[in-house]
């Protein structure tokens, strides 16, 4: 449980902007405050976002822009008293089903509960009170014989209060765990860190010796899933990143982040900017490039991200219901693709609602969460006064860096190295331009070849965002 101990200010990171205004917290002891003069006075208030680099640079793709953050004390000073409203819905329960049977073709799964599509129409009809599909439904405690099982001392671990946790996962040992940086004492003591991983990944890290005898790798604490309830590693970690409400029933607020990301803001800071700042439940970043689910839709099959068939049936079953074009109309809702990376959410029964709802989807047809997320929101917001806060993906890049994907890393070639060679003894003339080559050859081919390798290809279709280090 938090204690109201008091932290210096941490350094930033450079494309960020530290205030240390002290008239925004009354006392250094003041472990929560008033919603009503949460964002009163706030010294981030006047900061506006410098303008663009000048085009023609030789720097292209997406990129970190500043954020201001007050420090980490009075971030943490800066957490709500009290819950934000749930409109409408108070009460969320979740179905248990020990027997779950398909009944239709894209019913989604055993783990889901094969969800039908008039409980899935149902389960949009805003009530005060509402019992919905959320994964784990053989059993009354998720973990325990549900699928996705997590050891009993764990469970027990995943039960504690705490007003703030940070969650990933790594599945199918995909990536390489990143240590977070420049967080502060008070995190560090208050703020568990939580990596899910299943026994593959268990595997390879016994193996590589970085897993502790507390099960602990730096600020993670590891928690090994069994009977993971899919095939594909993806799939499984969507279990945690949208139903980890579920995982962490006494928790207020958490931010997940991808496990091939780093965080590099302290996570009072992160909430508070996000979150806490601008009275929201529930923030995600936009996609950097694309607005529009149709232009989501035809990338990801241009990548090879899912099979195509399935990309078009949910597309198609989509338009049915009414999905459209994004233009300017929708505003203020800035986008309808999010950069699904990072969740940062207050564990509310509105927003519970919206993941369960935001994950039968994912269950039901492809595992590409940006295909989905803004049907589900729409349908929400339609019945009751509810947003997110969909904030730009350049700021969540100022906060979290992204790293190369473990499988990429093991396919990539290790660095060259530099040989040093003593120049050959002096020839005749003709054979001096040449030294080292055949006679006759152009004696620029080497200096063009190594140029040459520097230069980017030309990105296929729907292919840009692999263009950038994400």
């Amino acid at each position: 449980m938090d204690a109201p101990e008091t932290t210096s200010p941490t350094d930033r990171p450079t494309n960020s902007i530290h205030f240390d205004n002290s008239d925004i917290i009354s006392h250094p002891s003041v472990a929560c405050r008033s919603r009503a003069n949460s964002t009163l006075d706030h010294p981030c208030h006047k900061f506006a976002l410098p303008p663009p680099p000048p085009s023609g640079g030789r720097r292209f793709g997406p990129r970190p822009c500043p954020v201001c953050y007050i420090s980490a004390e009075q971030a943490r000073a800066s957490i709500p008293c009290s819950s934000s409203a749930s409109p409408v819905l108070r009460n969320l329960t979740y179905v248990v089903d020990e027997n779950p049977i398909k009944i239709e073709s894209h019913g989604g799964s055993e783990f889901g509960g094969y969800p039908s599509l008039k409980q899935r129409s149902e389960s949009f009809d805003m009530q005060e009170s509402m019992t919905v599909h959320c994964g784990f439904v053989k059993g009354n405690r998720p973990g325990r014989q549900t699928g996705f099982d997590i050891d009993e001392a764990d469970l027990m671990k995943l039960e504690e209060f705490h007003k703030v946790i940070v969650a990933s996962a790594i599945f199918g040992n995909y990536d390489i765990i990143q240590q977070p940086k420049d967080v502060s004492e008070a995190a560090r003591k208050n703020v568990p860190f939580y990596m899910f991983i299943d026994e593959e990944t268990e595997t390879y890290l016994k193996n590589s010796s970085t897993l502790d005898s507390n099960k602990r790798i730096g600020l993670w604490r590891i928690i090994v899933v069994h009977n993971i309830p899919y095939t594909d590693a993806r799939r499984n970690g969507k279990v945690p990143k949208l139903l980890l409400h579920r995982l962490l029933p006494n928790v207020r607020y958490s931010i997940w982040i991808d496990g091939k990301l780093q965080l590099v803001v302290d996570p009072y800071q992160v909430l508070e900017r996000f979150l806490w700042q601008q009275n929201a439940s529930f923030a995600i970043s936009r996609h950097y490039h694309r607005f529009d689910v149709f232009e989501e839709a035809d990338a990801n099959k241009a990548a090879g991200k899912c099979d195509n068939s399935s990309i078009d049936y949910q597309i198609e079953f989509y338009k049915k219901e009414g999905l459209s074009t994004y233009s300017k109309a929708k505003l203020p809702i800035t986008s309808d693709v999010p950069e699904g990376c990072v969740i940062i959410r207050e564990h509310i029964p509105i927003t519970n609602l919206f993941t369960c709802l935001w994950f039968n989807e994912v269950d039901r047809f492809t595992a590409r969460d940006q295909l989905s997320f803004s049907t589900v929101r729409d349908k929400i917001m339609a019945k009751v006064d509810w947003s997110i806060n969909m904030f730009l993906d350049c700021e969540r890049r100022n906060f979290v860096i992204q790293a190369y994907h473990k499988d990429l890393l093991d396919h990539m070639p290790p660095p060259v190295a530099h040989v040093f060679r003593h120049p050959p003894p002096l020839q005749p003339l003709h054979h001096v331009s040449s030294a080292g080559r055949n006679p006759g050859k152009n004696s620029r081919r080497g200096r063009d070849r190594r140029s040459g390798s520097r230069q980017r290809r030309k990105p296929a279709a729907g292919n840009r965002e692999k263009q950038a280090f994400l």
